[in-house]
Order: structure tokens, then C-alpha cells, then sequence
């Protein structure tokens, strides 16, 4: 509404968004500059040059050139493969855009920084569970998880590799730019788990006892080692396609985007900690708090799919203007949560102070409670960061 506030909308890339400043549509330079034909200027950018500079009369210009640049990319509407001359590159933070008639493989998707990162992930994510699997050896839960987080990520990060590398995600029906992003985060989150996991449960500087002996050992603290290497490479990534003010970004590679995925995996942690014995169904209370992290929950994944599945246009009213307020009510239920909680479960009347002597290290329903309460404060912190970031930048969905 306000006219001297940034305005963002899709720009070249039908997955992403720019910054315009101003009150004017775009002169006739930049439209060259962004691919948009002198044709274009015509009715629609003159129509909104002329009138006020509304965010419609901007967004109906902007589209006009929007959907000329979708039919010139390297397939059509359709999916199918354009021809040989039109093939192009994504335009994603870290890789270069290709000119038309340009190599169909795109050596920047491995030498450009966030290539680099991506090559290193790769490298260290195989070399990490090669080691587990070979002779380093794990069990149980934790060792499951470990490995199975390493698998996915190596796995994910070779599709994004591949997929750049030959340009195929210009084919996919997904906003790249959020995919990898979303990715990254999650990425980042899980291999600091498993970092964190494996050598506390699996690494001693004693050798165990054979027929493992110290040759385990030594695969294990290698393993270690190289785990955190990858946590260190996906950070890297994180760092650096993180969205910056003026720059071309999609919404997941903000702050408020990446917020939403430790959001999730945070809420995640809280689920695990409920189920493993918390007798949170002894009190409506308690299952109050459940419900809350249960709808914040499905809500967060529900803006991070839209997100990258590019479907944020068709919700019927701004995409800004829903999270904000999802966000403002998520900060209102997790306060609820982390007061209903903590008195519930910790105060004399209806629970335990302190940790009862009789109960069992490792399934004591005691400690399950304080994980969710403890966890329910870092969610309620989170969310009430990403309020605050919401009101920073302004989202439009593809046109």
C-alpha cells in the first residue's frame, strides 16, 4: 500500500524475486537488460508508467514480460524440451546465467562457489557413512538415524548436482530456488544431529574390546571427523545463497524461509520426545500443548511445500500477508504451550519438581517432559524471530 516501500515480484525467473525501488515501472534499458523485448513495452508498461505506481499496474507490466521469458527457457509450459538454441540457465544464487545457444551442461553447477560446496558435500557425505559401513559399525536408534541422514542427504545432494549440472530443473515442476534452499537448511540441521549423535554414542579414544578393536576405533574417529566436515560444507551452502536485501532471492532462502525449516525439525524433536513415554495424556492441558505443536507444525509445512512447489499465487489473498499471520498466531499458541507445559508437568501439584530417584536413566518419562519444554521455549524464540523478519520484506508469488 505504501508507495515509497519495496516492492518484490517475479523478475526474469519464474521462482524468483527482486527488489524495485521507486515509483516508476521500469525504464526501457532494464527491460532490455532483463530479457524483455522492446515489444513489450508497449500497452501493458505504458499503462502503468502513466498511472499511479500501484504493486498491480507493477505486477500486471512485470507479467507481460514474465510470460515471454517462461516460453524462450529450456522447456515449454508443457514440460517438453525446447529446441537446442533456447536452453538456459536457472538463474540460481551461485550459478551463472547462460545465453541462448549456450552448452547444454553447465560446468558452473560444480566451479562456481555454491559447485564447489555442493562437490564437498558429496565427498564428505560418501566418505562419512563408507567409513560407518565398513568398519566404523553402529546400532540402535542413534546409529540408524546417523546413517540414514547421511544417505539422504548425499542422495538429495546428488540429485541437485545432477540436475544443475545438466540443466534438468528447469523441467521439474518445483521453484528450484526453494527446493535447494529448503534443502540446504535441512541438510545443514541434520548433519549437525548425526555430528553430534554418532560421536557421543560410538567414539571412545579407548579401543573397544576385539574383535573390533582399535582398527574400529580409528574408522570411527574418521568418521567423526568427516562428519562434521559436511555439517561445515552445507553450512557453506547455506551461508552463502542466503538471501541478502537487494538481491535476487526465493522466499526459502530468506531468513523467515530458513526459520521456518528449523521450525519444523525443532517441532520434530518435540514429537519424539512426546512419544517416547511423556504421559502427556494425563491432563486436557497436556493435550492442549500437543494440539499446538501439532497445528504449528502442519501449517509450517504446509507454507515450506507451497513454497517450493510454486503454488503461493493461487491461495486467494497475499502470501506475505498469510504468514505474517500465521506467524502471529503460532507466537500465541507456543506462549500458551510454554506456560500450560512447564506447570503441568513441573510444578508440585500435578507433577514432579525434580527428577524422581526411582526413575530409570534412559526411559525416565521425567526427561521426556523437560526435552518438550525446553524445546517448546526454542520453537516459541524461533517463531517470534521470524515475526519479527516477516515485517522486513514484502513476498509476491509467481505470476
Amino acid at each position: 500500500g505504501d508507495r515509497h516501500s519495496p516492492l518484490l515480484f517475479p523478475g526474469s525467473n519464474h521462482d524468483h524475486l527482486f527488489i524495485v525501488l521507486g515509483e516508476g515501472a521500469w525504464p526501457a534499458p532494464h527491460r532490455r537488460q532483463r530479457g524483455c523485448p522492446a515489444a513489450m513495452s508497449t500497452a501493458a508498461t505504458a499503462a502503468a508508467a502513466a498511472a499511479s505506481p500501484s504493486p498491480s499496474r507493477l505486477l500486471q507490466a512485470a507479467g507481460t514480460c514474465h510470460s515471454h521469458q517462461r516460453r524462450q527457457r529450456g522447456c515449454s509450459p508443457a514440460g517438453t524440451p525446447g529446441s537446442p538454441g533456447t536452453v538456459q540457465g536457472h538463474g540460481q544464487m551461485g550459478s551463472t546465467m547462460e545465453p541462448p545457444g549456450g552448452g547444454y551442461l553447465h560446468l558452473g553447477a560444480v566451479t562456481s562457489p555454491v559447485g564447489t560446496a555442493r562437490v564437498l558435500q558429496l565427498a564428505f557425505g560418501c566418505t562419512t557413512f563408507s567409513l560407518v559401513a565398513h568398519r566404523g559399525g553402529f546400532a540402535g536408534v542413534q546409529g540408524t538415524f546417523c546413517m540414514a541422514a547421511w544417505g539422504f542427504c548425499f542422495a538429495l545432494s546428488g540429485l541437485v548436482v545432477a540436475c544443475e549440472f545438466t540443466r534438468l530443473h528447469s523441467c521439474l515442476y518445483l521453484s528450484w530456488g526453494n527446493f535447494t534452499a529448503a534443502f540446504a537448511m535441512l541438510a545443514t540441521l541434520l548433519s549437525a544431529t548425526a555430528a553430534v549423535i554418532y560421536p557421543l554414542y560410538f567414539t571412545r579414544l579407548e579401543c573397544p574390546p576385539e574383535p573390533a578393536g582399535c582398527v574400529a576405533r580409528d574408522f570411527r574417529l574418521a568418521a567423526s571427523v568427516f562428519a562434521a566436515l559436511l555439517f561445515l560444507a552445507y553450512a557453506a551452502e547455506v551461508a552463502l545463497t542466503r538471501a541478502r536485501p537487494g538481491q535476487v532471492a526465493s522466499y526459502m532462502a530468506t531468513v523467515s524461509g530458513l526459520l521456518k525449516i528449523v521450525q519444523a525439525f525443532v517441532a520434530c524433536i518435540i514429537f519424539g520426545a512426546l512419544v517416547y513415554d511423556s504421559r502427556y495424556g494425563r491432563y486436557v492441558a497436556t493435550q492442549w500443548c500437543v494440539a499446538v505443536y501439532s497445528l504449528c507444525f502442519l501449517a509450517t509445512v504446509a507454507v515450506v511445500v507451497l513454497s517450493v512447489t510454486g503454488h503461493t499465487g493461487g491461495l486467494g489473498c497475499p502470501f506475505d500477508r498469510l504468514v505474517v499471520v500465521y506467524t502471529f498466531l503460532a507466537v500465541l499458541l507456543y506462549l500458551s504451550a510454554a506456560v500450560i507445559w512447564p506447570v503441568f508437568c513441573f510444578d508440585p501439584k500435578y507433577g514432579e519438581p525434580g527428577r524422581p530417584p526411582d526413575c530409570p536413566r534412559g526411559s525416565c518419562s521425567w526427561d521426556s517432559q523437560l526435552v518438550v519444554a525446553t524445546f517448546t521455549y526454542v520453537n516459541l524464540l524461533l517463531y517470534v524471530a521470524d515475526l519479527a523478519y516477516s515485517q522486513r520484506i514484502r513476498f509476491v508469488p509467481p505470476l
